[in-house]
C-alpha cells in the first residue's frame, strides 16, 4: 500500500496553494492524499459562543476548514483518494507524528498567525527541521507551483547528506518528465598567500573548483548507477554564496531539493544553513529530504 502524501492545512492562502500542489504531486506518484487540520482549540475556547450543543466553537471551525480543503482537493483531481482529520492536538506534533508513515509532509509557507513580513511560517520551519520524511514547503510564484519550468533543481551538499536527496531528486524529476538540474557551489580564497604569484592564484582556484566537481560526482554517480533510466541530468558546479546561487536558480525551476543531516543521537531542530534559507527565500517549492545517520 502506497504511503499518503500529508497536507497540514490550516484554511489561510499559503495552506491552499498547498494543497493545490499536493493534489497535482499525488496524482504524479498515484498516492493518497491526506489533509490534516490539527489545533488545541479546546484551550483557546474561553468566552467564545458554542452553535451547537456539545461541541465547540473551535471543533467546528475545524471541521470547517477540514470539509472544506477536501472538496478543494477532490474538485481539483477527482481521481486522487482523500482522506482527512481535524486533531485537537499541537499543530507540529501532530505532523510530525503522520509523517513517520509518509511519502512526505507538505506544509505552506506562512499560517493564519503569521505576520505579512514573516518570511517563513513557524510550523513549517519547525516540521522541515525535525521531520522523519520529507518535507516539502509550497512557496513562490505560481508558476513555479505548476511547473512550469519541466526543472528539478537538486542542491549537492557534503557526501554524507547527499543519497537521499538524490533518489527523491529523480524520483521527482521522472514523475513530472522534468531535466534534473544538479548543483554544487564553491568559493575562491579570498586573498591569496604572501607572495603567491598570480599563476599559483589561479592554479589555487581551478583546484577549489575541482573539488567542487569532485564531490558533485561522487554524490550523483552511485546513485545514478542505480536509477537505470533516462532521466536527463545536468551538472553544474558554480562560483558564490550557496544561499545566492540556489535563490538565483530557482527563480527557474519546479522545485528545489535539499539534504538535510539528521542525527540519531541529537533532539530539537537539525536543519543546515541553506536549506533555512532556502526556506525563507527559495522562488520555487522546496523539498527538504532528511539523511538519517
Amino acid at each position: 500500500m502506497a504511503l499518503p502524501l500529508v497536507v497540514g492545512v490550516d484554511g489561510s492562502d499559503s495552506s491552499l496553494e498547498a494543497v493545490d500542489w499536493a493534489v497535482d504531486e499525488a496524482a504524479r506518484h498515484e498516492l493518497p492524499l491526506r489533509l490534516v487540520h490539527a489545533s488545541r482549540w479546546e484551550q483557546y475556547e474561553g468566552g467564545l459562543p458554542s452553535y451547537s450543543v456539545g461541541r465547540s466553537s473551535g471543533e467546528i471551525v475545524a471541521e470547517n476548514i477540514v470539509a472544506s480543503c477536501t472538496r478543494r482537493a477532490t474538485a481539483r483531481n477527482p481521481e486522487v483518494k482523500v482522506s482527512a482529520e481535524a486533531l485537537a492536538e499541537d499543530t507540529v506534533s501532530a505532523l510530525l507524528h503522520e509523517g513517520r508513515e509518509a511519502f512526505a509532509v507538505v506544509t505552506g509557507s506562512r499560517g493564519r498567525g503569521e505576520l505579512a513580513d514573516t518570511l517563513l511560517g513557524s510550523v513549517s520551519l519547525a516540521v522541515a527541521a525535525r521531520s522523519v520524511s520529507p518535507v516539502v514547503v509550497v512557496r513562490g510564484a505560481e508558476r513555479n507551483r505548476r511547473g512550469d519550468f519541466g526543472r528539478v533543481v537538486l542542491a549537492v551538499g557534503d557526501v554524507a547528506e547527499g543519497a537521499a536527496a538524490v533518489r527523491f531528486a529523480f524520483r521527482e524529476a521522472r514523475a513530472r518528465d522534468a531535466e534534473l538540474h544538479a548543483v554544487r557551489t564553491w568559493r575562491r580564497p579570498a586573498h591569496s598567500h604572501a607572495g603567491q604569484s598570480v599563476l599559483m592564484h589561479e592554479a589555487s582556484t581551478l583546484l577549489y573548483e575541482e573539488q567542487a566537481a569532485s564531490v558533485l560526482n561522487e554524490v550523483l554517480d552511485e546513485v545514478e548507477r542505480e536509477e537505470g533510466d533516462q532521466t536527463v541530468c545536468h551538472r553544474q558546479v558554480i562560483e558564490g554564496p550557496a544561499h545566492r546561487v540556489l535563490q538565483d536558480v530557482s527563480e527557474q525551476a519546479d522545485l528545489l531539493v535539499v539534504g538535510s543531516l539528521h542525527r540519531r543521537d541529537r533532539s530539537g531542530l537539525q536543519l543546515g544553513r541553506v536549506s533555512h534559507a532556502m526556506l525563507h527565500r527559495a522562488a520555487c517549492p522546496v523539498a527538504v529530504v532528511p539523511q538519517r545517520i
